[in-house]
This record gives C-alpha cells, structure tokens and sequence, in this order.
C-alpha cells in the first residue's frame, strides 16, 4: 500500500461562526483545499492556530505544509503603517503561521503558501508588503481570474512551464523581497504573483492565487510529490 504524504493545511479561527442551531468560535478551512490535497495525492491534516512554540513538534509530524489564504497581514509585523484599507488583524495566525512557516524552513520540509501564506511567507524572511493594489479582485466575496506569467528557469516554470489564467482574490502582494526569495512568476501589470526559495535543496513556492478553487492541481500535486 502507498503512503500519502501528510500534508498540514493552517486554519482560519472565527468568532461567530454558524452552523445548525450553533454560533460558536470555530477552526474553519474552506473544503477546496483538502479535496485538492486529496486530489493531488496528499491527506490533509487541518492546523488550527496553536500556540507558537509547538510550531516545530507539529512540522516535525508532517511531510508537507500548506499556509492557506484569509486576512490581511498586520502591518506591523513588517515594520509598517497601517493603510486604512488593510483589514483587521489576525494575530493568533499571524502568530502561529509565522511560527510554523520557520520551522517548515528550518526542517527543509516542503512548503506552500497560498496568497495570504505567499505574503507571510514573504515577512518571514523579512520582506514588506504592498497594502492595496488594484484588479486583482473582481468583487467582494468573488474570484477573479488573470494571466500569470512564468520566469524562465524557477522551480515554478518546471511545475507550470506556460502563462495561465489563475482565480484571483487579493488586495495585497509582495513589495521588498524576503531574504533568499526570488519571483517566478509575474502578472501583465508586473505584480509578483509567485516567489520561491533560491537555495538548492529547498522546495518552498509561494503564489498569489487560489489553486484550490480552480481547476489545475500542478502546483499542490508538485508539493505533495516534494513531500513524498
């Protein structure tokens, strides 16, 4: 019998979440993204925000880590001002995905970052972030799409070797580059839409867009190959 690779996805924590006759604060990870863990040949463990110093005991029990998308970034975490468009923080996962972010380098464990955990992944290496920028989000609560193109030669353009048109849903992307990250992939406005890890040795992709709720599994099947 083959082994999936356990694969551990980060959680949203909201207050007033609902469901039957409940309202109750709750982990929440919207299903797309472990059906394409699934779909890409990974199990799917979910990673409700914990407390930081347990980070590396949990990432020493996966293969692979998945940081999924959700709310802004606190800007102070950068060293920044916050723009008054920049929504309101999350500390509790800023916290403990920053913490397990880390330990995922620190362990060579494979890593993806889906546009929130791109930009995460981004401050880790003490990069800073754009707060708003516009057209990359068609409507509040709905995806939009757009090519993205990839950087001849990066461990993106082995995975996904043509532009493409990805489901978008971000206000925020890179501004200074992490230490050690470089762009693979760019939008036609010259956004950075996808970052990796320049050391030999590393799998760690981070991308703007939303994989899981389109229709191409190259880049988590990548991942859950990586951690296998």
């Amino acid at each position: 019998m083959t082994v999936r690779p356990l694969i551990g996805v980060s959680t949203y924590l909201e207050r007033g979440a609902r469901w039957g006759v409940w309202e109750l604060e709750a982990a929440l990870l919207p299903a797309a993204y472990p059906r394409l863990v699934q779909r890409a040949g990974g199990l799917a463990v979910m990673l409700p925000p914990d407390a930081p110093e347990r980070a590396a005991a949990t990432v020493a029990r996966l293969d692979g880590l998945v940081v999924a998308g959700g709310p802004d970034v606190d800007p102070a975490r950068y060293g920044a001002e916050r723009d008054p468009r920049t929504g309101p923080p999350a500390p509790e996962r800023d916290a403990w995905e920053l913490a397990l972010i880390r330990a995922a380098l620190a362990a060579r464990v494979p890593l993806l970052g889906i546009c929130r955990g791109m930009q995460l992944l981004n401050v880790a290496l003490g990069g800073t972030l754009v707060q708003h920028l516009e057209g990359h989000a068609e409507a509040v609560g709905a995806f939009g799409g757009h090519p993205v193109r990839p950087v001849p030669g990066t461990l993106y353009a082995g995975v996904v070797p043509e532009e493409v048109t990805v489901p978008t849903y971000h206000h925020q992307a890179v501004e200074r580059l992490g230490a050690g990250l470089v762009p693979s992939a760019h939008a036609a406005d010259g956004t950075v839409e996808a970052v990796e890890l320049s050391a030999a040795g590393t799998w760690v992709l981070g991308v703007q867009w939303h994989p899981e709720v389109g229709g191409d599994p190259r880049v988590m099947r990548a991942l859950v190959t990586a951690a296998s």
